[in-house]
């Protein structure tokens, strides 16, 4: 049983693993747009310049302090007073006092522009993320994205500031220590760089492997983080079916996973850090052997071979630092690429050029032979042809899969259709803009969506602009201010992660008020009153009436209520509207409408009654008599 059971949970982790997002386009040094990268920097190129200034200052600083030391030497060698000593001292704890003011004014420069260049990038990736069509996240899980706003742009923040600044710094250090070496000892000097092809070949090796590793690293980091989202906004459903094992166990083979690929970037960064500091001190090692020679063949004095081998340091530092920061660079590119790859994504659904605002809608909508797929093979809606008069309320029936949503998707432009035209009192939707088309629909849906915060905030969201008395009446119409005001906040009330501080009734009434305030001329009303309970429903119930007077309301109809208040009824199969007419014109037909009223639409009384006719008159025995009744009360008692 428990072998079973563990190769249960290994299908479901192997499932999870299929249905993560849609694969990362491979990435390389060249595929990166540098310019475009750099050009963060532009709003910031004054304090950037300022903070390169700071750089050269205090790297020249430190070029300068080896050349003291030299001096100091030579004096403390040569000279035949403290004077010279005391002076060369005083000097170099100047030149400390100005590298470290330099250094501090350099690192604040960075910090305020890598702040702001965060504070961009995340402001304009999720700008971009709101922009996007509803076809975006159809593919993507909200965990990954999360992951690309949080530390893929703080790779791109540490490239762009620390990254460069550091490439300079070490790039000044190196070209000025060859100079002066240069001056002091060319021979010994030749015999030092001639270990920097040494350098480059071992920075070149590893990078490539570097930067696959810390791709790896982003995809998987992305992918627990996926899992964590998941598992917390789900947090109900984990706990009703007991399943915090399951979920502890999912979030661990993630992680474990990312602590994978971490351990192979470690490897890999390790050997690189062992292999640059092994060269570097070889070069030192180097330099104190020939140095020595020169030193004792009389063609160096002691204070100069000091002085080159601190710069032979210098040189040796610098180009393992630019190897370091090569690397760094090659493991950021993965980053930078997942971050340009939703900046570049083009909405779907995008308003013309020349898109006229939609002036205020009387709510008459026509579908013109419509058809629709979301894959662009399987068709969802096949030639719909639906006309909706304004003040019409119409409910939409059928099973699932039949298109109904995708009715309710298409109203708001959330999708275009593939084919045929849609209108709004003769306007077509496609050449009106998205947001004034938007401002006029109103939408309920059958998950009631709720913000964290309180519900003066979620009621507000339907118009922002609205007075405390407008947002009291819309909760009063919505049957939601007095439950409202038994809370000891009363409308600061923090609803919680997705309202989970209220029931469900509660959530819909505020879902309710919201689309009240807003006072749309169409309302798309995805009815959800089947999951609660006889009080909450009449509520609910009662705030739809009030909410759907006066306006072009599309249904999805659970209910038997909602059918009896629609003025038509149209019914889907396959993506094609079968049958379309008033409750009695689609009884007297008897076929689909029929069929579904008579399984999930009729009322329980009238099925008792047909019941208790049956059973008078009935032949059947004793057992056949109890025994069928008790099955069909069980049926009507599990729909109600």
């Amino acid at each position: 049983m428990e072998n079973r059971r563990q190769h249960r949970h290994a299908s479901l982790f192997d499932q999870d693993k299929r249905s993560s997002p849609v694969d990362e386009p491979k990435v390389s040094f060249k595929s990166v747009n540098w310019g475009r990268l750099f050009g963060y920097l532009n709003p910031y190129r004054g304090r950037m310049a300022l903070a390169v200034l700071a750089l050269l200052l205090s790297s020249g600083s430190g070029l300068a302090f080896p050349l003291v030391i030299v001096r100091l030497l030579d004096s403390v060698t040569q000279a035949k007073s403290f004077a010279p000593l005391n002076n060369l001292a005083l000097l170099l704890v100047g030149i400390f006092l100005l590298q470290a003011v330099f250094t501090a004014v350099q690192s604040y420069l960075l910090a305020y522009i890598g702040e702001h260049i965060v504070y961009d990038l995340r402001t304009s990736l999720y700008n971009q993320l709101q922009k996007l069509s509803l076809s975006f996240y159809s593919s993507r899980r909200v965990g990954d994205i999360v992951s690309r706003l949080s530390s893929d742009v703080t790779q791109m923040r540490t490239m762009l500031t620390n990254g460069l600044t550091g490439f300079l710094s070490q790039t000044l250090t190196l070209i000025g220590s060859i100079v002066i070496v240069l001056t002091m000892n060319a021979r010994l000097t030749l015999f030092v760089l001639a270990l920097i092809p040494v350098l480059i070949l071992a920075a070149a090796l590893f990078g490539s492997r570097l930067q696959k590793a810390s791709t790896q690293i982003q995809d998987q980091l992305a992918d627990s983080t996926v899992v964590a989202e998941e598992g917390l906004q789900g947090i109900r459903v984990v706990k009703s079916f007991g399943r915090e094992e399951y979920e502890i166990q999912r979030y661990h083979n993630a992680m474990e996973k990312t602590f994978h690929a971490a351990l192979k970037m470690a490897v890999y960064g390790s050997s690189f850090t062992a292999l640059m500091m092994f060269l570097g001190f070889s070069t030192i090692a180097a330099i104190m052997w020939y140095g020595g020679r020169e030193v004792i063949s009389g063609h160096l004095t002691l204070a100069m071979i000091t002085g080159f081998l601190m710069y032979g340091i210098s040189i040796a530092g610098s180009l393992g630092g630019m190897a370091g920061l090569y690397a760094q660079l090659r493991s950021a590119i993965g980053g930078v690429q997942r971050v340009f790859e939703i900046l570049d994504t083009r909405p779907t659904v995008q308003d013309e050029p020349d898109a006229a605002l939609m002036p205020p809608a009387r709510g008459h909508i026509s579908f013109d032979n419509v058809s629709f797929t979301y894959d662009g093979e399987a068709p969802v809606l096949q030639n719909v042809s639906l006309d909706i008069q304004a003040g019409e309320i119409l409910a939409l029936v059928g099973p699932s899969g039949a298109g109904k949503s995708t009715i309710f998707n298409l109203i708001p432009r959330f999708y275009d259709p593939t084919g045929g035209v849609i209108r709004l009192d003769g306007h077509d939707l496609r050449l009106v803009t998205q947001h004034s088309l938007r401002e006029q629909i109103g939408i309920v849906p059958q998950e009631t969506m709720l913000f964290g915060g309180a519900i003066r905030e979620n009621i507000l969201y339907g118009r922002l602009d609205a007075t405390e008395e407008e947002m009291i009446e819309a909760a009063k119409a919505a049957n939601a201010h007095e439950f409202i005001m038994a809370f000891p906040k009363q409308y600061d009330t923090v609803v919680g992660e997705r309202g989970m501080n209220l029931s469900g009734g509660q959530r819909q009434r505020i879902a309710i008020a919201r689309a009240i305030l807003k006072d749309p001329a169409i309302l798309l009303l995805d009815e959800a009153t089947s999951s609660l309970d006889n009080e909450s429903e009449g509520l609910v119930q009662e705030a739809l009436n009030r909410l759907m007077q006066n306006r072009t309301t599309v249904i999805i109809a659970h209910r038997l209520s909602t059918v009896k208040v629609a003025h038509r009824i149209a019914v889907l199969n396959s993506g094609s509207i079968m049958e379309l007419g008033t409750h009695e014109e689609l009884m007297q037909r008897n076929g689909i409408y029929a069929r579904l009223y008579a399984m999930q639409f009729r009322d329980p009384e009238e099925e008792l009654a047909a019941l208790q006719t049956a059973a008078n008159n009935s032949m059947l025995d004793r057992e056949g008599l109890t025994e069928r009744p008790a099955g069909i009360l069980s049926r009507i008692l599990g729909q109600g």
